[in-house]
């Protein structure tokens, strides 16, 4: 068998890691996003990484090939740029409120309290939420793959100055997780950690889906406010 034949053979055996990557994907966008859309990037992704994959690198073909397909998709998804403009004036807007009232109130604003700042509704400030939850978790996603990427480029000799970062960043979140209250905690570990959909953790809180998607907008627009201090300081890598 050819070179072109061994790789059309390890594309055909792989195309279930683009699909499942792909619902695991979609799954966390929203409902304007096609799986036909991402499984066609993905498709090139795999393609790609069947050519340029190195056996002798050390690293599986398929952990290599998962992070070209993830990269792929959300390659794709940074181009379409499906987060209307407004949402991020508006999501800049709700984390400026929100950490103006923190210090007021010395605690966690209300939603009702951060929409009547805004001088927006509630049901207004609801759906935002659920916009930038949207909107952060694709951000957070490129970042990953792009530090994963790295990372499995780097053949361990990754600057200790890089990992002491990784070390204190995530110090960092694990603080600010723990100064949110708890139901906005329980819905971030079950979502990030136990890596459930919005209806399995509704299920579990006994809320509706909605109402997830609130407090998981209102978690990470909180992280967001108590991390920008610390993404401020004079870090030098």
């Amino acid at each position: 068998m050819g070179e072109e034949g061994q790789l059309e053979t390890l594309v055909r055996h792989h195309l279930p890691l683009v699909k499942r990557i792909a619902n695991h994907l979609l799954a966390r966008l929203p409902g304007s996003v096609e799986l036909s859309d991402l499984l066609q990037a993905g498709m090139i992704g795999l393609i790609e990484a069947a050519r340029l994959h190195d056996p002798t690198s050390g690293a599986s073909f398929e952990t290599y090939a998962t992070i070209r397909i993830r990269g792929a998709m959300l390659d794709d998804l940074r181009r379409m740029d499906w987060v209307p403009r407004s949402v991020h004036r508006l999501g800049r807007q709700a984390l400026q409120a929100s950490m103006q009232l923190e210090q007021e109130l010395g605690r966690s604003p209300t939603q009702q309290e951060v929409a009547q700042r805004m001088d927006i509704s509630l049901a207004d400030y609801q759906g935002l939420l659920s916009d930038v939850a949207r909107q952060v978790v694709l951000s957070t996603a490129m970042d990953l793959n792009g530090a994963e990427y790295m990372l499995d480029q780097a053949d361990g000799s990754c600057d200790p100055r890089l990992l002491l970062f990784q070390r204190e960043f995530q110090c960092a979140v694990g603080q600010a997780i723990g100064t949110l209250p708890h139901r906005q905690q329980l819905v971030l570990s079950l979502y990030y950690k136990e890596e459930l959909g919005l209806k399995d953790i509704a299920s579990i809180l006994g809320v509706s889906v909605s109402r997830v998607s609130q407090l998981h907008g209102q978690a990470l627009l909180a992280l967001r406010g108590k991390l920008a201090v610390w993404c401020r300081q004079d870090i030098e890598l």
